[in-house]
């Protein structure tokens, strides 16, 4: 697979989330083990442009596919502006969920999801925040939905 824009092959147990490879094979420990049954959003990652939980599927299934992980995200000028717009709205609070949320809203905004508030609580409704600071990521990924979108040449 690939995974942050690097080639990596692994021999795992079969049984093994990519989850778990993530984190305890390739030390890519900022996509977090919440639940660890697919309700809390905090293990997404990107497979092939894709949201999706990384709890939930075998590393197996992601053979010859691309991973893109919250550690691959400042790579992206939008990325890194969703980033920063968390920090201006303390959309951090704990810190926890924090990367499952960036890279369900990097998703959200490539999906062209991001029309109202509403429906912006809606597509990120996967993704929990015990801190309850939802109104601040709202405002952080209205921010970023709002501007324009920064090319790798403008430096953002």
């Amino acid at each position: 697979m690939e995974v942050n824009e690097r080639p990596v092959d692994l021999s795992l147990d079969p049984r093994t989330s990519l989850l778990d490879a993530l984190r305890e094979h390739l030390g890519l420990t900022g996509t977090k083990k919440g639940c660890d049954q697919g309700a809390c959003g905090a293990c997404t990652v990107h497979l092939d442009g894709d949201r999706m939980l990384a709890c939930l599927t075998l590393a197996a299934q992601v053979d010859g596919r691309r991973v893109t992980t919250i550690e691959g995200v400042p790579a992206d000028p939008t990325g890194r502006l969703l980033a920063d717009a968390f920090l201006r709205h303390d959309a951090y609070q704990c810190g926890f969920c924090t990367p499952g949320q960036i890279v369900s809203a990097l998703g959200l905004l490539a999906e062209g999801r991001a029309g109202s508030d509403a429906d912006l609580r809606e597509f990120m409704s996967g993704n929990l925040c015990r801190c309850g600071a939802y109104p601040n990521i709202v405002a952080a990924i209205r921010e970023v939905a709002s501007a324009p979108v920064p090319s790798d040449e403008d430096g953002a």
